[in-house]
């Protein structure tokens, strides 16, 4: 069945408007990040950071701890890429609609 340009199936289930904001964030950049030709050396590690971003989005409740830590990696792996700056702030902004960051708990004895 053909759908309309912004029409949505119906599931039953309601999507978290941040996880869909992160996902389509994460989709930005990745699409920019491969139309950068510019050789980066660690062009690898960003790109694994956003498909693990992707993943914790698609999984419905990411910890976002884990959603910080992806972040920094990608940031630090692009550097000062000022061609991909707006699209990573968009990641940026989709991640802090998750929250402050709680860093994990150890284990009590």
């Amino acid at each position: 069945m053909l759908r309309s340009v912004g029409q949505r199936r119906v599931t039953g289930e309601a999507v978290d408007p941040r996880v869909t904001r992160l996902r389509s964030a994460v989709s930005r950049l990745r699409r920019e990040l491969a139309g950068h030709r510019v050789d980066l050396a660690d062009r690898g590690i960003a790109e694994d950071e956003l498909a693990a971003l992707d993943a914790m989005a698609v999984s419905g409740a990411p910890e976002v701890w884990r959603l910080r830590r992806s972040l920094l990696l990608v940031a630090g792996s692009l550097g000062s890429v000022s061609a991909l700056s707006e699209a990573l702030t968009g990641v940026r902004h989709a991640v802090e609609l998750f929250g402050p960051s709680v860093p994990p708990q150890p284990p009590a004895p």
